[in-house]
């Protein structure tokens, strides 16, 4: 029976998730249209943002995977430093929206459930660690993040002199890049919040995911204990942001977010399965849309 009541909500988790890249979308181009004229539609950045997540979801350590892909994308249109620069600024927005929703997601718990010495404690760490991170990102909204990034990269062992030999090579060019990133927060702060906003509310979004998949199995949970689910699960996987798929940390923060709150963990491993599915089906998507772009814009130079 709880198979059969899946296979209609699966559709709706996955038309969920087409308007959850929408609101991504209009969050990374009004970052864009920031910094002035774009030179492509918005039908075509949708398909950057579908793709760019989709390589982030099988590549380890995340980031890796999508963010130079979409800077390889844009390039064209916009140019390399802008490219770079809107990415950034998408990626720190997108990141900063997590810790957002994570901090609010605490408030939250304390609102609606007695908390315990233990539970204070955890409620406590997430809170002071999230706050840091928050401190951390407004410093890189004034100060730009890019020139940070790379001397961070030259502090790993066997990427000195390459990272070195970068930095001094782009310096120019990676000091406008921060410059770019600095002056959406302190001249265009509309658009900052705006852009901020709209990550946060796709995050609130997603949350229905969990909703509709929890109610195949019971009708005691609300879409408030969804939203913690949805916090607590991600923040432990994101923990684990070195693996391929955040493999098996969803799963486990599913069980044990879906356990805090008096359900069976059953249940959450029951909804991280179904997120699965979801996953591979827009990873999929993704993936497509890059090939035929990719094919028409050989055929294009082809024909040239």
């Amino acid at each position: 029976m709880n198979l059969k009541r899946a296979g209609v909500y699966l559709p709706l988790v996955l038309l969920l998730w087409l308007f959850v890249y929408l609101i991504n979308t209009v969050s990374w181009y009004i970052i864009i249209r920031s910094g002035g004229k774009t030179g492509f539609s918005f039908v075509r950045l949708y398909k950057f943002t579908v793709t760019g997540f989709a390589l982030n979801y099988v590549t380890p350590v995340g980031l890796m995977g999508g963010e130079p892909y979409r800077i390889m994308e844009l390039k064209p249109y916009i140019g390399i430093e802008r490219a770079t620069s809107s990415v950034i600024l998408y990626v720190m927005m997108h990141i900063f929206s997590h810790f957002c929703f994570w901090l609010s997601s605490v408030l939250l718990y304390v609102c609606l459930y007695p908390v315990g010495w233990m539970m204070g404690i955890i409620l406590g760490a997430i809170t002071v660690f999230c706050l840091l991170i928050v401190i951390l990102f407004m410093k890189g909204y004034r100060q730009g993040m890019a020139v940070a990034f790379v001397r961070m990269g030259g502090r790993i062992p066997f990427l000195k002199k390459k990272v070195f030999h970068f930095a001094n090579a782009h310096k120019e060019k990676l000091e406008n890049i921060d410059k770019q990133i600095a002056l959406l927060h302190q001249q265009k702060k509309q658009t900052f919040y705006s852009a901020l906003l709209l990550e946060y509310t796709a995050r609130v979004v997603s949350c229905l995911e969990i909703w509709l998949i929890l109610n195949v199995l019971t009708t005691h949970v609300s879409f408030a204990d969804c939203c913690l689910i949805a916090a607590f699960s991600s923040l432990l996987a994101n923990l684990l942001f070195f693996l391929p798929m955040q493999l098996g940390g969803r799963e486990g923060g599913f069980a044990l977010a879906v356990g805090g709150l008096s359900l069976s963990g059953a249940y959450g491993v029951y909804a991280a399965l179904i997120t699965r599915i979801r996953e591979m089906v827009w990873i999929v998507i993704g993936l497509v849309l890059m090939k035929v772009g990719n094919f028409k814009q050989s055929k294009e130079r082809y024909s040239a």
